[in-house]
C-alpha cells in the first residue's frame, strides 16, 4: 500500500523534502512507517517522543494500523505559528488587521473585548534577532485553532473567540497572532484569551524558526 507523509519544520528541514510518498505492505503500523523512515533520516530516532504523529489530520497514539491513500505527518514540538480561509480562526501570509479580528466576535452582547498581539522581538535567548519565520500544517492547524475557540466558548459559555495567526517571513515588529475574546463580562474574556493564546502554543501545529546574527534555530519551548 501507498502512504502520504508531511513533514515540517525541524524534521522537513533534516530530511530535505516536505512531502515523501511511502511504499508499506498491508498492515503496516505508524512504529513501521518511522522505522522505514529513521533508516535514511536518523532525525527520526533523535526526536524521539518529541514527535508527535498524526493520520488524516488527527493526532494518534500507540501504533495504529495505517491503511491505503493515509495521510500521516510527523510534527515537531509547536513553537505557537496561507492564505484566506474563511471562519472564526486563519492562517495568513500576510499582514494581520487587529481590528478586524475584532469585528468577528464583537456584537451588542459582548461588554468585554480582550485582545492579545504578539509580535516579533529583536532578541530571545540572548540572541540579537534578524527575522522569524513559521511554517504551518495549514488544514489541521485551522481544525485545531476551531477545536480551541469552542472549548473556550464551553468553558465561558457566552464567549466567542477568533485567532489569526501569520506564516512564512516575518521581520522585527511584524504581529505574529492576535487572539480575541468577547464575553458579556470582562474577567470571561480575559481568562478565555489568556487559555486561548496558551493553548495555541502548546497545541496547534505551527513552526517557528529564530533567524539570529549567529544562525537559524527551530523553537520548541513556546517561548
Amino acid at each position: 500500500m501507498q502512504v502520504t507523509v508531511k513533514l515540517f519544520g525541524s524534521i522537513r528541514e533534516a530530511t530535505g523534502a516536505k512531502e515523501l510518498s511511502v511504499a508499506l505492505p498491508p498492515g503496516a503500523t505508524v512504529s513501521q512507517l518511522r522505522g522505514l523512515l529513521a533508516q535514511d533520516h536518523p532525525a527520526f530516532d533523535e526526536m524521539g517522543e518529541r514527535l508527535r504523529v498524526s493520520v488524516n489530520l488527527e493526532i494518534v497514539q500507540g501504533d495504529p494500523a495505517l491503511d491505503e491513500g493515509d495521510e500521516v505527518a510527523f510534527l515537531p514540538p509547536v513553537s505557537g505559528g496561507m492564505g484566506e480561509a474563511p471562519g472564526r480562526c486563519r492562517l495568513r501570509d500576510t499582514p494581520l488587521d487587529v481590528d478586524e479580528v475584532v469585528q468577528r466576535v464583537a456584537g451588542p452582547d459582548a461588554g468585554g473585548i480582550v485582545t492579545f498581539v504578539g509580535a516579533v522581538r529583536n532578541a530571545s535567548r540572548g540572541k540579537e534577532i534578524r527575522h522569524l519565520e513559521y511554517e504551518a500544517y495549514p488544514q489541521m492547524a485551522e481544525q485545531e485553532l476551531d477545536r480551541i475557540a469552542d472549548e473556550a466558548a464551553r468553558r465561558w459559555p457566552g464567549t466567542r473567540v477568533a485567532v489569526d495567526h501569520r506564516t512564512g517571513h516575518l521581520e522585527i515588529g511584524d504581529l505574529a497572532v492576535v487572539v480575541v475574546a468577547a464575553s458579556p463580562h470582562r474577567a470571561e474574556a480575559f481568562e478565555a484569551c489568556r487559555f486561548t493564546i496558551d493553548t495555541l502554543k502548546e497545541t496547534v501545529p505551527i513552526w517557528k524558526k529564530e533567524v539570529a546574527t549567529d544562525g537559524a534555530t527551530w523553537v520548541d519551548d513556546h517561548a
